[in-house]
């Protein structure tokens, strides 16, 4: 009853004042067009999952859009690789996906670049072989009860919504995988989305274009518009951005009525709509998660490898990817090439783990030195009082973050840090245990964020203990 009645009224509303606020009254239901269409493209195209299932699963129960199912329509085209959404039919959206480059969301009539497409450089480099390899093709099945009790409990469903859908759980100790597992429709090549875990990627084209002497974390940020003395902005730094202290008015709640959200889904060009955004607070004093910070830090890589989306694709590719034997990666773009650096990389479960060892070996492959030295302790140094770094999230602080969820997770080691994204994305690296652990989902229960990775973290631990009596107990952390 609560839908069929919220679902009309939002129409009628958005339809007869929508001047009556500075954010349109109509502005979610952009959102949602847009969101539906950018989702089902990816996950259908990219990651190769069934359409109906993506929207079941990911797209209809997140957030408000529950209540406007009845409206949405989404049309899936597979001859032309593209997906049609609209919502009470108008708010027409369209995402077509393009060789290499994942799903490209239209604005208006606007039509795709078809040149704007890159080659496949995936796996081209000789160096891969000498890149340690982590497991054989076949999945990796968990030898040990206690480890296989943990994935178990990993992949538990509940009787109900919301509903947890563990896609994918990967478990590295001592450079090499010792378990496993999918969710049926997935396996060790399906591409699939971090979400905010690629604001960890994008801090790793930071910290390359750091190495190669092309930036420093604490320049001011080489955005054009800011560059007048007289702006305040002037000041802001790469370190700003990738710390989330910029102090640039670009609030994030996922409501459909925020900034954040018109930036992702309605803009054209995100990295111009957040530059154009005023200070609330002073930069270096406030932290404020946005996803403006990293849009911001992927126009000024795009900048600096040379300005197109192949020029992006090659320098990830041959810098980061490559080396580190990640084989199965998708980077989307927006519509002016510039990467979706804080929300849209697909890879696989495998490969996020191969990513997370980079940071486990202190941004080593073998001998050879992909990141900085001394950035992954940058990366994961505290920001202020929270627990955030710099594009990671680190363990050592107790207590909520500003929308209720734990900051990080009481039963792992403080040293652990982490990648994260929305739904239940995690990258854990905890060096104290040698270990890295990787869990993908389409999560919308507590159980499938934080807390759960935090469950599914102490298990593994417990488990791999030579003491198997301990296997699957909290393991009670001194902080």
């Amino acid at each position: 009853m609560r839908k069929a009645l919220f679902a009309p009224i939002v129409v009628i509303l958005s339809s007869v004042l929508p001047a009556c606020s500075p954010v349109r009254l109509d502005q979610p239901l952009m959102v949602a067009s847009g969101f539906t269409s950018h989702q089902v493209c990816s996950e259908t195209f990219v990651s190769g999952l069934n359409p109906d299932q993506v929207y079941a699963e990911r797209v209809k129960p997140t957030g408000a859009i529950r209540f406007i199912d009845s409206l949405i329509h989404y049309d899936v085209d597979r001859e032309k690789h593209e997906v049609t959404t609209t919502v009470a039919g108008l708010y027409k959206t369209r995402a077509v996906y393009r060789d290499h480059m994942g799903c490209l969301l239209l604005h208006g009539i606007e039509e795709v670049n078809q040149a704007a497409t890159v080659d496949d450089v995936s796996a081209a480099g000789s160096s891969i072989s000498l890149v340690p390899e982590i497991a054989g093709s076949a999945v990796v099945e968990p030898r040990d009860l206690h480890l296989r009790a943990a994935l178990d409990r990993a992949f538990a469903e509940r009787e109900q919504p919301p509903f947890i859908r563990t896609k994918a759980v990967v478990v590295v100790k001592d450079g090499k995988i010792v378990a496993e597992r999918y969710a049926p429709g997935v396996g060790v090549d399906t591409q699939l989305l971090g979400f905010s875990a690629m604001k960890s990627v994008t801090n790793a084209l930071i910290g390359i274009l750091v190495r190669q002497g092309k930036l420093n974390t604490a320049q001011a940020a080489p955005i054009v518009a800011w560059q007048d003395k007289n702006d305040a902005r002037h000041v802001i730094t790469v370190d700003h951005l990738l710390r989330q202290t910029s102090g640039l008015a670009l609030e994030q709640t996922n409501s459909g009525f925020d900034i954040n959200s018109r930036m992702l889904y309605i803009e054209r060009d995100m990295a111009a709509f957040a530059e154009g955004a005023e200070l609330t607070t002073p930069p270096g004093a406030h932290w404020a998660y946005t996803d403006g910070n990293y849009v911001l830090l992927s126009r000024i890589i795009r900048d600096a490898v040379g300005g197109r989306a192949a020029e992006v694709r090659a320098f990830a590719q041959h810098e980061l990817f490559e080396p580190t034997g990640m084989q199965h990666v998708t980077l989307e773009f927006d519509a002016t090439d510039t990467p979706l650096g804080a929300n849209y990389m697909f890879a696989s479960a495998r490969d996020w783990a191969r990513f997370g060892l980079l940071y486990l070996n202190d941004g080593m492959v073998a001998s050879d030195r992909i990141l900085p030295r001394g950035w992954v302790k940058y990366s994961s140094t505290q920001t202020l009082d929270t627990g955030y770094g710099a594009g990671f999230w680190i363990n050592g602080v107790s207590g909520n973050a500003p929308w209720g969820l734990p900051w990080g997770m009481p039963h792992v080691p403080p040293d652990a840090f982490f990648a994260m994204g929305y739904m239940g994305q995690h990258v854990v690296i905890v060096p104290s245990q040698h270990l890295v652990v990787v869990r993908l989902g389409m999560s919308h229960h507590q159980d499938g964020l934080i807390s759960g990775a935090d469950r599914l973290v102490a298990d593994v631990i417990a488990a791999l203990q030579p003491d198997a009596s301990a296997a699957l107990r909290p393991l009670q952390i001194k902080r």
